[in-house]
C-alpha cells in the first residue's frame, strides 16, 4: 500500500514539458561533478565528503521507500501537444514510475553535487563554475515539479534531508572556513 503524497501548491505548479531538459541533465551533472573530484580535484578528503553525502543521503532515501511506500497521482492524463519534448516526458513516465518519490533523489543529490562544488577549495576562483552548478541545480530541482515527478513535500523532504546532511559531513569544515573568510574580510 502506498501513500499518495500531494499538496494544494502542487496543483498551481503548471506542468511544462520543456523542463525535461534540465531534468535529463541531472544524470550528466551527478557524473561530471564525481568524475571531476574522483580524477582533476586532488583533495581526497572533498572527494570521500561527496562520496559520503550522497551515499548517505541514497541508503536514507531507500530506508524511507521500505518503511513509508509512497507515490504520487499529479502526472497530466493526457498532453495537449505533440513534440519532441513531450514524447521525451512520455518516455520519462514510461521507465520512471511515480513510486517512492519522497524524498526526491534528483533534487538531494543536485544539492549535495552543489555543496560539493561550492565548498571545493579549487573551485573558489571559478565563479562561472559555482554560478554555473547553482543555477543547472536550480533548474533541476525546479523540473522535478514541472514535469510533475514530486510534489513540494518531495522536494522540501530533499532539502532537510541534505542539508541534515551536509552539516554531517561539511559541518565543521565549512564553519571553518566561513569563519577564515570572514575574518579575513572584517579585517
Amino acid at each position: 500500500p502506498f501513500t499518495y503524497i500531494h499538496c494544494a501548491i502542487d496543483d498551481y505548479i503548471p506542468f511544462c514539458e520543456y523542463f525535461i531538459i534540465p531534468y535529463l541533465l541531472w544524470f550528466l551533472y551527478i557524473a561530471v561533478t564525481v568524475g571531476y573530484f574522483l580524477f582533476f580535484n586532488e583533495n581526497t578528503t572533498e572527494f570521500w565528503s561527496l562520496i559520503l553525502n550522497l551515499a548517505i543521503g541514497m541508503t536514507l532515501f531507500l530506508i524511507v521507500s521500505y518503511v513509508y511506500p509512497n507515490g504520487l497521482n499529479i502526472r497530466p492524463a493526457e498532453f495537449t501537444n505533440d513534440s519532441v519534448f513531450t514524447r521525451m516526458v512520455q518516455f520519462l513516465y514510461r521507465t520512471d514510475t511515480p513510486t517512492n518519490v519522497l524524498p526526491s533523489i534528483h533534487v538531494y543529490n543536485s544539492v549535495a553535487a552543489f555543496s560539493a562544488i561550492h565548498t571545493c577549495k579549487n573551485l573558489q576562483k571559478h565563479k562561472g563554475i559555482r554560478t554555473g552548478s547553482f543555477i543547472l541545480t536550480t533548474l533541476i530541482i525546479l523540473s522535478t515539479m514541472f514535469l510533475k515527478q514530486h510534489s513540494i513535500i518531495d522536494v522540501c523532504g530533499a532539502f532537510l534531508m541534505a542539508y541534515a546532511i551536509h552539516y554531517l559531513v561539511y559541518g565543521y569544515a565549512t564553519d571553518t572556513e566561513d569563519k577564515k573568510i570572514t575574518e579575513k574580510a572584517l579585517g
